[in-house]
């Protein structure tokens, strides 16, 4: 029976801090966004390329949902970069967690008959990761919030003091900033973890052709996940940026 490890295994140590397997893929991850984005930036043309038209019709469908959702073009190009990162980031994170050689190449620890650690793993199937990312999105928004209301008025979204019901309403708001990270955090990590799981039990089990369809589903499912991070981060910032 297959070894299923809950946490993201340690590879190496640097000066105290632990670099796991997730970690390492994340980099992986950042490492190919910025090469895409270094190469389409060199060959941008008045006429796109094919390239270049991919990533154009990329941005045009996130620009379309998020205006659906902030209600204006300026905000949705406003709010581009955060949303559209995130989206990349994770969606390429989860089609790498699938990807042949990411959790079956690694070494054994203690010899051949040692414990075995991966030397790649999804990134979003550590907790880590996905707390980073929910704590990071959640504190831009705020941030954004602040850029356009203002100190003071965003923070009396929090603490009201115009009568006890708008103080406790105000405290419950500050509370659910707290909520959406955990909701952030665990969506993503017991989706992308529970569909680890599956791949590794019927490649075990059935090794021969009874995964391909789960393979296919997790695909589908990684561009999902990728997608409601984004569109509910775009609902977030919608909700903080309104003045009322």
């Amino acid at each position: 029976m297959p070894h299923i490890e809950i946490a993201a295994e340690k590879l190496v140590s640097f000066f105290g801090f632990p670099i796991t397997n997730a970690l390492l893929t994340s980099w992986i991850v950042v490492g190919i966004l910025v090469f895409l984005a270094v190469l389409v930036s060199r060959h941008i043309r008045l006429i796109p390329a094919p390239i270049q038209n991919m990533f154009e019709i990329v941005v045009e469908g996130f620009l379309g949902l998020m205006e659906g959702v902030l209600g204006s073009r300026k905000n949705s190009e406003k709010y581009l970069p955060l949303v559209g990162t995130l989206f990349l980031f994770i969606v390429i994170s989860n089609w790498l967690g699938i990807f042949p050689g990411v959790g079956s190449i690694g070494i054994f620890e203690g010899g051949a008959h040692g414990k075995f650690v991966p030397l790649l793993r999804s990134a979003a199937s550590d907790i880590n990761v996905t707390l980073a990312l929910a704590t990071i999105t959640v504190i831009l928004v705020n941030v954004s919030a602040i850029h356009t209301l203002g100190v003071g008025t965003h923070l009396s979204k929090y603490f009201s003091f115009k009568g006890p019901i708008e103080f406790f309403v105000g405290i419950l708001e500050f509370i659910s900033e707290f909520a959406k990270i955990i909701s952030f955090s665990f969506r993503l990590f017991g989706n992308i973890f529970a569909g680890e799981v599956l791949l590794v039990i019927t490649g075990f089990l059935a090794p021969y052709g009874a995964p391909v369809p789960f393979l296919m589903l997790e695909v589908f499912v990684g561009f999902i996940q990728a997608l409601v991070f984004a569109m509910l981060t775009t609902v977030f910032i919608s909700i903080a940026v309104a003045h009322h």
